[in-house]
Protein backbone atom coordinates (compact mmCIF):
# COMPACT_ATOMS: atom_id res chain seq x y z
CA UNK A 1 0.00 0.00 0.00
CA UNK A 2 1.62 3.09 -1.21
CA UNK A 3 2.48 6.09 1.57
CA UNK A 4 0.34 8.94 1.91
CA UNK A 5 1.78 12.86 2.01
CA UNK A 6 0.46 14.55 5.14
CA UNK A 7 1.15 17.28 7.06
CA UNK A 8 1.74 17.35 10.72
CA UNK A 9 1.46 21.16 12.51
CA UNK A 10 3.19 21.62 15.60
CA UNK A 11 5.12 24.83 17.32
CA UNK A 12 4.05 26.82 14.15
CA UNK A 13 5.49 24.96 11.92
CA UNK A 14 4.28 22.58 9.15
CA UNK A 15 5.99 19.61 8.93
CA UNK A 16 5.42 16.98 5.58
CA UNK A 17 5.45 13.28 6.76
CA UNK A 18 5.10 10.26 4.69
CA UNK A 19 1.81 8.55 6.50
CA UNK A 20 2.29 4.32 5.76
CA UNK A 21 -1.24 2.71 6.48
CA UNK A 22 0.83 -0.48 7.11
CA UNK A 23 1.73 0.52 10.42
CA UNK A 24 0.83 1.94 13.37
CA UNK A 25 0.19 4.89 15.57
CA UNK A 26 3.71 4.41 17.48
CA UNK A 27 5.61 4.25 14.07
CA UNK A 28 3.93 7.88 13.23
CA UNK A 29 5.00 9.44 16.31
CA UNK A 30 8.47 8.08 16.05
CA UNK A 31 8.31 9.48 12.80
CA UNK A 32 7.36 12.72 14.66
CA UNK A 33 10.16 12.03 17.05
CA UNK A 34 13.18 12.71 14.40
CA UNK A 35 11.20 15.91 13.27
CA UNK A 36 10.41 17.79 16.51
CA UNK A 37 12.40 16.01 18.81
CA UNK A 38 9.38 15.37 21.63
CA UNK A 39 9.82 11.69 23.08
CA UNK A 40 6.15 9.53 21.82
CA UNK A 41 5.36 9.04 25.15
CA UNK A 42 5.60 12.78 25.29
CA UNK A 43 3.39 13.68 21.81
CA UNK A 44 -0.60 14.27 21.64
CA UNK A 45 -1.24 13.06 17.59
CA UNK A 46 -5.03 14.74 17.10
CA UNK A 47 -6.91 13.24 14.57
CA UNK A 48 -10.88 12.63 13.68
CA UNK A 49 -12.04 10.48 16.73
CA UNK A 50 -9.83 12.40 19.59
CA UNK A 51 -6.16 11.08 19.86
CA UNK A 52 -3.96 8.68 18.13
CA UNK A 53 -3.03 5.78 20.37
CA UNK A 54 0.20 3.59 19.74
CA UNK A 55 -1.98 0.66 18.52
CA UNK A 56 -4.35 2.27 15.98
CA UNK A 57 -4.01 1.00 12.50
CA UNK A 58 -2.76 3.98 10.23
CA UNK A 59 -5.00 2.60 7.95
CA UNK A 60 -8.00 3.17 9.95
CA UNK A 61 -7.67 6.83 10.03
CA UNK A 62 -8.43 6.78 5.84
CA UNK A 63 -6.29 9.56 5.42
CA UNK A 64 -6.35 11.78 2.23
CA UNK A 65 -3.03 13.50 0.35
CA UNK A 66 -2.38 16.60 2.26
CA UNK A 67 -4.59 16.53 5.32
CA UNK A 68 -3.22 18.28 7.91
CA UNK A 69 -2.53 16.55 11.53
CA UNK A 70 -2.19 18.52 15.05
CA UNK A 71 0.30 17.77 17.52
CA UNK A 72 0.92 18.93 20.69
CA UNK A 73 3.50 18.40 23.21
CA UNK A 74 7.37 19.34 24.00
CA UNK A 75 10.63 17.33 24.64
CA UNK A 76 11.51 16.28 28.13
CA UNK A 77 15.11 18.58 28.08
CA UNK A 78 12.52 21.71 28.26
CA UNK A 79 9.81 23.79 26.73
CA UNK A 80 12.20 25.56 24.38
CA UNK A 81 12.48 24.47 20.76
CA UNK A 82 11.96 21.74 19.96
CA UNK A 83 14.92 20.93 17.70
CA UNK A 84 16.62 17.77 18.27
CA UNK A 85 20.31 20.28 18.44
CA UNK A 86 23.65 18.13 18.54
CA UNK A 87 23.99 15.48 20.59
CA UNK A 88 26.07 16.18 23.57
CA UNK A 89 27.88 12.79 23.31
CA UNK A 90 28.67 11.18 19.73
CA UNK A 91 27.03 8.46 19.28
CA UNK A 92 29.12 5.34 19.73
CA UNK A 93 28.33 1.82 18.02
CA UNK A 94 29.08 -1.45 19.66
CA UNK A 95 31.50 -2.74 17.30
CA UNK A 96 33.45 0.70 18.04
CA UNK A 97 33.93 0.17 21.87
CA UNK A 98 36.49 -0.92 23.47
CA UNK A 99 36.06 -4.98 25.72
CA UNK A 100 35.84 -2.35 28.96
CA UNK A 101 32.98 -0.20 27.43
CA UNK A 102 31.07 -3.09 26.24
CA UNK A 103 31.11 -4.57 29.77
CA UNK A 104 29.57 -1.29 31.10
CA UNK A 105 26.56 -1.09 29.09
CA UNK A 106 23.07 -1.56 30.58
CA UNK A 107 22.39 -4.65 30.35
CA UNK A 108 25.62 -6.46 29.22
CA UNK A 109 26.58 -9.90 30.68
CA UNK A 110 28.80 -9.55 33.54
CA UNK A 111 32.23 -11.51 34.19
CA UNK A 112 33.00 -14.51 35.39
CA UNK A 113 35.53 -16.18 37.87
CA UNK A 114 38.21 -19.14 36.80
CA UNK A 115 38.12 -21.96 39.38
CA UNK A 116 41.52 -22.25 40.41
CA UNK A 117 41.00 -25.81 41.96
CA UNK A 118 38.28 -26.24 44.05
CA UNK A 119 37.56 -22.35 44.18
CA UNK A 120 34.07 -22.35 43.06
CA UNK A 121 33.31 -21.97 46.83
CA UNK A 122 35.21 -18.25 46.97
CA UNK A 123 33.87 -17.70 43.14
CA UNK A 124 30.21 -17.60 44.33
CA UNK A 125 30.44 -15.44 47.55
CA UNK A 126 32.12 -12.79 45.57
CA UNK A 127 29.56 -12.87 42.73
CA UNK A 128 26.83 -12.37 45.63
CA UNK A 129 28.82 -9.58 47.38
CA UNK A 130 29.38 -8.22 43.93
CA UNK A 131 25.63 -7.45 43.56
CA UNK A 132 25.77 -4.90 46.66
CA UNK A 133 26.15 -1.75 44.79
CA UNK A 134 26.86 0.58 47.59
CA UNK A 135 29.84 -1.66 48.40
CA UNK A 136 31.33 -1.19 44.98
CA UNK A 137 31.19 2.30 45.08
CA UNK A 138 33.03 2.11 48.54
CA UNK A 139 35.44 0.18 47.45
CA UNK A 140 36.03 2.69 44.68
CA UNK A 141 37.14 4.73 47.13
CA UNK A 142 38.63 2.89 49.32
CA UNK A 143 42.77 3.87 50.06
CA UNK A 144 44.32 1.75 52.95
CA UNK A 145 44.81 3.04 56.17
CA UNK A 146 48.39 3.77 56.09
CA UNK A 147 48.17 4.98 52.33
CA UNK A 148 48.79 8.67 52.64
CA UNK A 149 51.65 10.00 50.68
CA UNK A 150 51.19 6.63 49.03
CA UNK A 151 54.06 5.73 46.75
CA UNK A 152 52.81 5.04 43.14
CA UNK A 153 52.40 1.08 43.82
CA UNK A 154 48.86 1.55 44.23
CA UNK A 155 48.64 2.85 40.59
CA UNK A 156 49.14 -1.22 39.72
CA UNK A 157 45.74 -1.54 41.07
CA UNK A 158 44.49 -0.81 37.47
CA UNK A 159 46.04 -3.60 35.95
CA UNK A 160 44.64 -5.96 39.34
CA UNK A 161 48.19 -6.24 41.13
CA UNK A 162 46.70 -3.31 44.05
CA UNK A 163 47.08 -6.53 46.43
CA UNK A 164 50.82 -6.53 45.87
CA UNK A 165 51.38 -3.00 48.61
CA UNK A 166 49.80 -5.35 51.36
CA UNK A 167 49.21 -9.28 50.46
CA UNK A 168 46.94 -9.30 53.90
CA UNK A 169 44.85 -6.03 53.00
CA UNK A 170 41.35 -7.90 51.52
CA UNK A 171 39.79 -4.83 50.62
CA UNK A 172 42.18 -3.37 48.90
CA UNK A 173 42.13 -7.18 46.58
CA UNK A 174 39.01 -6.71 46.03
CA UNK A 175 38.39 -3.16 45.15
CA UNK A 176 40.89 -4.40 42.54
CA UNK A 177 39.22 -7.42 41.67
CA UNK A 178 35.45 -5.68 41.48
CA UNK A 179 37.48 -2.90 38.92
CA UNK A 180 39.05 -5.76 36.56
CA UNK A 181 35.63 -7.54 36.68
CA UNK A 182 33.89 -4.26 35.59
CA UNK A 183 36.02 -4.27 32.60
CA UNK A 184 35.23 -7.50 30.55
CA UNK A 185 33.23 -9.95 30.06
CA UNK A 186 35.76 -12.55 29.90
CA UNK A 187 35.98 -15.19 32.83
CA UNK A 188 39.15 -13.71 35.19
CA UNK A 189 41.24 -15.67 37.61
CA UNK A 190 40.55 -14.24 41.32
CA UNK A 191 44.47 -14.99 42.09
CA UNK A 192 45.33 -12.05 43.86
CA UNK A 193 42.33 -12.02 46.30
CA UNK A 194 42.70 -15.56 47.34
CA UNK A 195 46.01 -15.25 47.68
CA UNK A 196 44.99 -12.01 50.33
CA UNK A 197 42.58 -14.86 51.73
CA UNK A 198 44.73 -17.52 52.42
CA UNK A 199 47.28 -15.27 53.59
CA UNK A 200 44.99 -13.48 56.40
CA UNK A 201 43.37 -16.58 56.68
CA UNK A 202 45.36 -20.11 56.41
CA UNK A 203 42.45 -22.17 56.88
CA UNK A 204 41.62 -21.77 52.92
CA UNK A 205 44.98 -22.79 52.24
CA UNK A 206 44.04 -26.31 53.25
CA UNK A 207 45.42 -29.18 50.99
CA UNK A 208 43.10 -31.88 50.05
CA UNK A 209 43.61 -35.10 51.78
CA UNK A 210 44.37 -36.73 48.63
CA UNK A 211 47.41 -34.84 47.81
CA UNK A 212 46.06 -33.55 44.75
CA UNK A 213 45.45 -29.93 44.94
CA UNK A 214 43.92 -27.22 47.82
CA UNK A 215 40.79 -28.77 50.14
CA UNK A 216 36.80 -27.83 49.32
CA UNK A 217 36.08 -25.40 51.34
CA UNK A 218 32.67 -23.82 52.89
CA UNK A 219 31.42 -20.81 51.31
CA UNK A 220 29.85 -19.78 54.34
CA UNK A 221 32.90 -19.50 56.11
CA UNK A 222 34.17 -17.97 53.38
CA UNK A 223 31.31 -15.12 53.13
CA UNK A 224 31.94 -14.50 57.44
CA UNK A 225 35.60 -14.08 56.57
CA UNK A 226 35.14 -11.61 54.14
CA UNK A 227 32.93 -9.58 56.27
CA UNK A 228 34.58 -9.78 59.24
CA UNK A 229 37.59 -7.66 56.90
CA UNK A 230 35.38 -5.63 55.57
CA UNK A 231 33.74 -4.68 58.93
CA UNK A 232 37.39 -3.54 60.24
CA UNK A 233 39.01 -2.25 56.92
CA UNK A 234 36.16 -0.73 54.44
CA UNK A 235 34.72 2.40 56.74
CA UNK A 236 32.45 5.20 55.41
CA UNK A 237 31.89 8.70 56.00
CA UNK A 238 28.61 8.94 58.07
CA UNK A 239 27.45 12.35 57.88
CA UNK A 240 28.44 15.71 56.19
CA UNK A 241 30.74 18.55 57.10
CA UNK A 242 32.78 18.65 60.46
CA UNK A 243 30.24 16.36 61.94
CA UNK A 244 31.15 13.64 59.67
CA UNK A 245 32.43 10.25 61.51
CA UNK A 246 33.79 7.22 60.34
CA UNK A 247 31.61 4.44 60.58
CA UNK A 248 32.22 0.59 59.14
CA UNK A 249 30.77 -0.07 55.96
CA UNK A 250 29.10 -3.88 57.09
CA UNK A 251 27.99 -2.43 60.59
CA UNK A 252 26.23 0.01 58.36
CA UNK A 253 24.44 -1.81 55.68
CA UNK A 254 24.66 -5.45 56.60
CA UNK A 255 24.72 -5.66 60.47
CA UNK A 256 21.34 -5.92 62.38
CA UNK A 257 20.90 -6.09 66.61
CA UNK A 258 19.38 -8.59 68.48
CA UNK A 259 18.03 -7.35 72.30
CA UNK A 260 17.60 -11.08 74.07
CA UNK A 261 16.03 -12.41 77.48
CA UNK A 262 17.74 -15.51 79.02
CA UNK A 263 15.91 -17.02 81.89
CA UNK A 264 16.87 -20.25 83.53
CA UNK A 265 14.03 -23.09 82.45
CA UNK A 266 13.92 -24.90 86.32
CA UNK A 267 11.40 -22.99 87.95
CA UNK A 268 13.79 -23.91 91.06
CA UNK A 269 15.69 -20.47 89.74
CA UNK A 270 12.40 -18.49 89.72
CA UNK A 271 11.36 -19.80 93.19
CA UNK A 272 14.98 -18.58 94.30
CA UNK A 273 14.45 -15.18 92.99
CA UNK A 274 16.33 -15.34 90.00
CA UNK A 275 15.60 -12.60 87.34
CA UNK A 276 16.05 -13.04 83.20
CA UNK A 277 18.86 -11.07 82.14
CA UNK A 278 18.73 -8.88 79.05
CA UNK A 279 20.90 -8.27 76.63
CA UNK A 280 22.00 -7.11 73.16
CA UNK A 281 24.33 -8.63 70.32
CA UNK A 282 24.99 -7.35 66.57
CA UNK A 283 24.77 -10.37 63.94
CA UNK A 284 25.63 -10.59 60.52
CA UNK A 285 23.22 -13.31 59.41
CA UNK A 286 20.29 -15.27 60.33
CA UNK A 287 20.47 -18.76 60.88
CA UNK A 288 17.52 -21.13 59.62
CA UNK A 289 17.70 -24.13 61.33
CA UNK A 290 16.49 -27.10 59.79
CA UNK A 291 14.96 -29.76 61.71
CA UNK A 292 12.34 -32.87 60.81
CA UNK A 293 9.69 -30.37 60.62
CA UNK A 294 11.06 -26.95 59.19
CA UNK A 295 9.78 -26.72 55.67
CA UNK A 296 9.47 -22.75 55.41
CA UNK A 297 12.50 -20.25 55.95
CA UNK A 298 10.41 -18.90 58.52
CA UNK A 299 10.42 -21.69 60.50
CA UNK A 300 13.74 -22.13 60.77
CA UNK A 301 14.55 -18.65 61.10
CA UNK A 302 12.14 -18.65 64.30
CA UNK A 303 13.55 -22.01 66.05
CA UNK A 304 16.82 -20.06 65.47
CA UNK A 305 15.96 -17.52 67.74
CA UNK A 306 15.36 -19.58 70.55
CA UNK A 307 18.79 -21.04 71.70
CA UNK A 308 19.15 -23.64 75.09
CA UNK A 309 21.97 -23.00 76.65
CA UNK A 310 23.66 -24.46 79.66
CA UNK A 311 25.56 -22.28 82.31
CA UNK A 312 26.29 -21.79 86.23
CA UNK A 313 23.34 -20.68 88.15
CA UNK A 314 23.97 -18.26 90.75
CA UNK A 315 20.80 -18.84 92.84
CA UNK A 316 21.18 -22.87 92.35
CA UNK A 317 25.51 -23.24 92.56
CA UNK A 318 25.41 -25.62 89.82
CA UNK A 319 24.98 -25.51 86.08
CA UNK A 320 21.26 -25.09 84.36
CA UNK A 321 19.97 -25.20 81.78
CA UNK A 322 18.80 -21.69 80.20
CA UNK A 323 16.70 -20.92 77.24
CA UNK A 324 17.76 -17.39 75.62
CA UNK A 325 15.28 -15.96 73.06
CA UNK A 326 15.91 -13.07 71.06
CA UNK A 327 14.29 -10.56 68.70
CA UNK A 328 15.25 -8.36 66.42
CA UNK A 329 15.60 -4.37 67.11
CA UNK A 330 17.52 -3.51 64.33
CA UNK A 331 17.29 -4.32 60.42
CA UNK A 332 20.03 -3.78 58.15
CA UNK A 333 19.38 -2.70 54.25
CA UNK A 334 20.92 -6.21 53.24
CA UNK A 335 19.64 -9.27 55.38
CA UNK A 336 22.21 -12.87 54.93
CA UNK A 337 20.25 -15.80 55.90
CA UNK A 338 22.16 -18.90 56.10
CA UNK A 339 20.89 -22.31 55.71
CA UNK A 340 22.03 -24.69 58.16
CA UNK A 341 22.34 -27.52 56.42
CA UNK A 342 25.91 -28.92 57.39
CA UNK A 343 27.24 -30.97 60.85
CA UNK A 344 29.57 -32.58 61.74
CA UNK A 345 29.02 -36.41 61.34
CA UNK A 346 31.82 -38.21 63.28
CA UNK A 347 31.14 -41.58 61.56
CA UNK A 348 32.85 -40.27 58.39
CA UNK A 349 34.80 -37.71 60.37
CA UNK A 350 32.98 -35.22 57.75
CA UNK A 351 30.34 -32.41 57.54
CA UNK A 352 27.68 -34.11 56.34
CA UNK A 353 24.71 -31.94 54.61
CA UNK A 354 21.19 -31.87 55.32
CA UNK A 355 19.05 -32.60 52.22
CA UNK A 356 15.31 -31.88 53.47
CA UNK A 357 13.16 -29.23 51.68
CA UNK A 358 12.57 -25.92 52.45
CA UNK A 359 11.20 -23.37 50.57
CA UNK A 360 12.25 -19.80 50.89
CA UNK A 361 10.03 -16.17 49.37
CA UNK A 362 11.13 -13.70 46.77
CA UNK A 363 10.14 -11.11 49.32
CA UNK A 364 10.37 -12.20 52.85
CA UNK A 365 8.47 -10.37 55.69
CA UNK A 366 10.44 -9.82 58.93
CA UNK A 367 8.22 -7.97 61.54
CA UNK A 368 7.40 -10.82 63.16
CA UNK A 369 10.94 -11.77 64.41
CA UNK A 370 11.46 -7.64 65.74
CA UNK A 371 10.69 -6.71 69.09
CA UNK A 372 7.49 -4.97 70.08
CA UNK A 373 9.03 -1.46 70.13
CA UNK A 374 10.52 -1.86 66.90
CA UNK A 375 7.02 -3.59 65.51
CA UNK A 376 5.59 -0.12 66.11
CA UNK A 377 7.82 1.10 63.68
CA UNK A 378 7.64 -1.12 60.31
CA UNK A 379 3.68 -2.16 60.94
CA UNK A 380 2.26 1.12 59.87
CA UNK A 381 5.01 1.39 57.04
CA UNK A 382 4.99 -1.72 55.60
CA UNK A 383 0.50 -1.91 55.66
CA UNK A 384 0.91 1.66 53.78
CA UNK A 385 2.77 -0.29 51.19
CA UNK A 386 1.17 -2.63 50.44
CA UNK A 387 -2.03 -0.09 50.49
CA UNK A 388 0.31 1.55 47.93
CA UNK A 389 0.75 -1.48 45.54
CA UNK A 390 -2.68 -2.68 45.79
CA UNK A 391 -4.09 0.89 43.89
CA UNK A 392 -1.49 0.77 41.43
CA UNK A 393 -2.24 -2.73 40.61
CA UNK A 394 -6.16 -1.62 40.23
CA UNK A 395 -5.17 1.48 38.29
CA UNK A 396 -2.76 -0.48 35.52
CA UNK A 397 -5.87 -2.96 35.00
CA UNK A 398 -7.83 0.04 34.55
CA UNK A 399 -5.77 0.95 31.80
CA UNK A 400 -5.80 -2.59 30.68
CA UNK A 401 -9.45 -2.20 30.37
CA UNK A 402 -9.59 1.16 28.50
CA UNK A 403 -7.03 -0.44 26.39
CA UNK A 404 -9.05 -3.59 25.57
CA UNK A 405 -12.57 -1.16 25.08
CA UNK A 406 -10.64 1.06 22.72
CA UNK A 407 -9.89 -2.03 20.88
CA UNK A 408 -13.30 -3.31 20.34
CA UNK A 409 -14.52 -0.22 19.58
CA UNK A 410 -12.19 0.28 16.84
CA UNK A 411 -13.04 -3.49 15.70
CA UNK A 412 -16.45 -3.11 15.88
CA UNK A 413 -16.59 0.25 13.54
CA UNK A 414 -13.93 -1.67 11.23
CA UNK A 415 -16.44 -4.30 11.16
CA UNK A 416 -19.78 -1.83 10.46
CA UNK A 417 -17.30 -0.22 7.76
CA UNK A 418 -16.78 -3.14 6.15
CA UNK A 419 -20.56 -4.67 6.31
CA UNK A 420 -21.90 -1.21 5.16
CA UNK A 421 -23.25 -0.22 8.46
CA UNK A 422 -26.54 -1.53 7.19
CA UNK A 423 -29.12 -3.61 8.91
CA UNK A 424 -31.99 -5.79 8.32
CA UNK A 425 -35.18 -3.94 8.55
CA UNK A 426 -36.56 -6.55 11.26
CA UNK A 427 -32.87 -5.65 12.84
CA UNK A 428 -33.66 -2.34 13.21
CA UNK A 429 -36.84 -2.85 14.57
CA UNK A 430 -35.87 -4.88 17.23
CA UNK A 431 -32.80 -2.31 18.00
CA UNK A 432 -35.45 0.40 18.16
CA UNK A 433 -37.76 -1.76 20.68
CA UNK A 434 -34.62 -2.42 22.93
CA UNK A 435 -34.28 1.48 23.16
CA UNK A 436 -37.54 1.89 23.53
CA UNK A 437 -37.29 -0.31 26.69
CA UNK A 438 -34.50 1.50 28.11
CA UNK A 439 -35.72 5.04 27.96
CA UNK A 440 -38.96 4.13 29.85
CA UNK A 441 -42.08 1.44 29.78
CA UNK A 442 -45.24 1.60 28.18
CA UNK A 443 -46.71 3.74 30.38
CA UNK A 444 -44.85 6.32 29.77
CA UNK A 445 -42.79 6.20 32.93
CA UNK A 446 -38.78 6.64 33.15
CA UNK A 447 -36.89 3.79 33.91
CA UNK A 448 -34.32 3.89 36.76
CA UNK A 449 -30.66 4.53 35.82
CA UNK A 450 -28.25 3.25 37.31
CA UNK A 451 -25.18 5.45 37.38
CA UNK A 452 -21.81 3.71 37.22
CA UNK A 453 -18.26 4.88 37.32
CA UNK A 454 -16.33 5.22 34.18
CA UNK A 455 -12.77 3.61 33.70
CA UNK A 456 -11.32 7.17 33.63
CA UNK A 457 -13.28 8.14 36.78
CA UNK A 458 -12.21 4.60 38.97
CA UNK A 459 -8.35 5.97 37.47
CA UNK A 460 -8.29 9.34 38.84
CA UNK A 461 -10.17 8.24 42.24
CA UNK A 462 -6.94 5.69 42.54
CA UNK A 463 -4.25 7.90 41.55
CA UNK A 464 -5.99 10.44 44.22
CA UNK A 465 -5.69 7.36 46.90
CA UNK A 466 -1.82 6.50 46.08
CA UNK A 467 -1.01 9.88 45.95
CA UNK A 468 -2.56 10.60 49.50
CA UNK A 469 -1.46 7.07 50.51
CA UNK A 470 2.43 8.26 49.51
CA UNK A 471 2.28 11.42 51.54
CA UNK A 472 0.90 9.17 54.34
CA UNK A 473 4.17 7.34 53.93
CA UNK A 474 6.34 9.81 53.61
CA UNK A 475 5.40 11.55 56.97
CA UNK A 476 5.48 8.03 58.77
CA UNK A 477 9.21 7.79 57.26
CA UNK A 478 9.74 11.41 58.22
CA UNK A 479 8.18 10.54 62.16
CA UNK A 480 10.92 7.41 62.45
CA UNK A 481 13.89 9.32 61.30
CA UNK A 482 16.55 8.74 58.42
CA UNK A 483 16.80 5.06 57.18
CA UNK A 484 20.71 5.57 57.91
CA UNK A 485 21.35 1.55 56.44
CA UNK A 486 18.50 0.10 57.52
CA UNK A 487 15.12 -1.30 56.32
CA UNK A 488 12.60 0.59 57.43
CA UNK A 489 9.49 -1.53 56.43
CA UNK A 490 10.45 -4.97 57.43
CA UNK A 491 9.69 -6.36 53.89
CA UNK A 492 12.82 -7.49 51.72
CA UNK A 493 13.68 -8.88 48.30
CA UNK A 494 15.71 -11.52 47.37
CA UNK A 495 18.60 -10.58 45.25
CA UNK A 496 21.25 -13.88 45.80
CA UNK A 497 21.50 -17.21 46.12
CA UNK A 498 24.64 -18.93 46.93
CA UNK A 499 23.86 -22.84 46.44
CA UNK A 500 26.09 -26.28 47.21
CA UNK A 501 25.81 -29.60 44.81
CA UNK A 502 26.42 -32.59 46.69
CA UNK A 503 26.26 -34.10 49.92
CA UNK A 504 29.33 -33.04 52.30
CA UNK A 505 31.04 -29.50 52.89
CA UNK A 506 33.94 -31.10 52.15
CA UNK A 507 33.11 -31.66 48.19
CA UNK A 508 30.58 -31.31 45.82
CA UNK A 509 30.22 -27.82 44.34
CA UNK A 510 29.17 -24.31 45.06
CA UNK A 511 27.61 -21.63 41.90
CA UNK A 512 25.53 -18.29 42.89
CA UNK A 513 22.43 -16.75 41.28
CA UNK A 514 22.29 -12.88 41.32
CA UNK A 515 19.01 -11.33 39.98
CA UNK A 516 19.73 -8.83 37.28
CA UNK A 517 19.36 -4.84 38.37
CA UNK A 518 16.31 -3.79 37.04
CA UNK A 519 16.25 -0.99 33.90
CA UNK A 520 13.87 1.82 33.91
CA UNK A 521 11.91 2.64 30.51
CA UNK A 522 10.10 5.85 29.66
CA UNK A 523 6.93 4.66 29.60
CA UNK A 524 3.87 7.32 29.81
CA UNK A 525 1.35 5.41 31.41
CA UNK A 526 3.72 4.39 34.25
CA UNK A 527 5.69 7.81 34.77
CA UNK A 528 8.92 6.18 33.57
CA UNK A 529 8.50 3.31 35.93
CA UNK A 530 7.79 0.36 34.13
CA UNK A 531 10.34 -2.06 34.86
CA UNK A 532 12.05 -4.28 31.99
CA UNK A 533 14.20 -7.28 32.04
CA UNK A 534 12.64 -7.52 35.71
CA UNK A 535 12.19 -11.50 37.10
CA UNK A 536 15.72 -12.34 34.86
CA UNK A 537 18.76 -13.84 36.89
CA UNK A 538 22.45 -14.07 36.10
CA UNK A 539 23.95 -17.46 37.07
CA UNK A 540 27.55 -17.76 38.03
CA UNK A 541 29.06 -21.10 37.54
CA UNK A 542 32.44 -19.95 38.18
CA UNK A 543 33.46 -18.58 34.43
CA UNK A 544 30.44 -19.46 32.92
CA UNK A 545 27.61 -16.95 33.02
CA UNK A 546 24.13 -17.85 32.19
CA UNK A 547 20.58 -15.96 32.06
CA UNK A 548 17.93 -17.86 33.65
CA UNK A 549 14.25 -17.48 34.63
CA UNK A 550 12.89 -16.40 38.14
CA UNK A 551 11.00 -19.70 38.18
CA UNK A 552 14.83 -21.18 38.05
CA UNK A 553 15.51 -19.47 42.09
CA UNK A 554 12.22 -22.06 42.93
CA UNK A 555 13.87 -24.90 42.39
CA UNK A 556 16.78 -24.59 44.87
CA UNK A 557 15.27 -25.02 48.20
CA UNK A 558 16.62 -28.30 48.45
CA UNK A 559 15.70 -32.02 48.81
CA UNK A 560 18.47 -34.01 47.17
CA UNK A 561 21.96 -33.92 46.18
CA UNK A 562 20.86 -31.36 43.74
CA UNK A 563 21.76 -27.52 43.69
CA UNK A 564 20.00 -26.43 47.25
CA UNK A 565 20.18 -22.70 48.67
CA UNK A 566 23.08 -22.11 51.36
CA UNK A 567 22.78 -18.55 51.65
CA UNK A 568 20.32 -15.93 50.88
CA UNK A 569 20.99 -12.43 50.16
CA UNK A 570 18.00 -10.61 50.45
CA UNK A 571 17.70 -6.60 50.11
CA UNK A 572 15.35 -3.71 51.82
CA UNK A 573 12.43 -3.09 49.15
CA UNK A 574 12.15 0.16 47.39
CA UNK A 575 9.61 2.03 49.07
CA UNK A 576 7.18 4.35 46.55
CA UNK A 577 8.45 7.51 46.68
CA UNK A 578 6.10 10.94 46.09
CA UNK A 579 6.80 12.20 42.62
Amino acid sequence: MASIPIIVKHAGKRHEVELDPTSNGETLKYQLFSLTGVEPDRQKVLVKGGQLKDDTPLSSLNAKPGQIFMMMGTPSGGQGSADLGRPKEAVKFLEDMTAAEVAQQEGAIPAGLQNLGNTCYLNSTLQTLRSVPELQEELQKYQPGNASGQSGISDLSSFGLGALDGSRDMAAALRDLFKQMSETQEGIPPLMFLNALRTVFPQFAQRDRNGHGYAQQDAEEAWSQILNQLRTKLTISDGNGDAATRTSFVEKYMAGRFDSVTECDEPGAKDAGEEPSKGSDVFFKLDCHIGKETNHLQDGIMEGLEEKIEKQSPTLNRNALYTKRSRISRLPKYLTVHFVRFFWKRETQKKAKIMRKVTFPAELDVVEFCTEELRKQLVPVRDKVREIRKDEVDIERSRKRQKLNIQQEEEHKKEEKETGGGMEPMQKKQKATEEKGKTGDKDGDTAMEENFKTDVEYEAEKMEAVRVAKQELYDLLKQNGPANGTNQSGLYELRGVITHQGASADSGHYTAYVKQPERKSNDAQTGGKRREGEGKWWWFNDDKVTEVEAEKIETLSGGGESHSALILLYRAIELPTLD
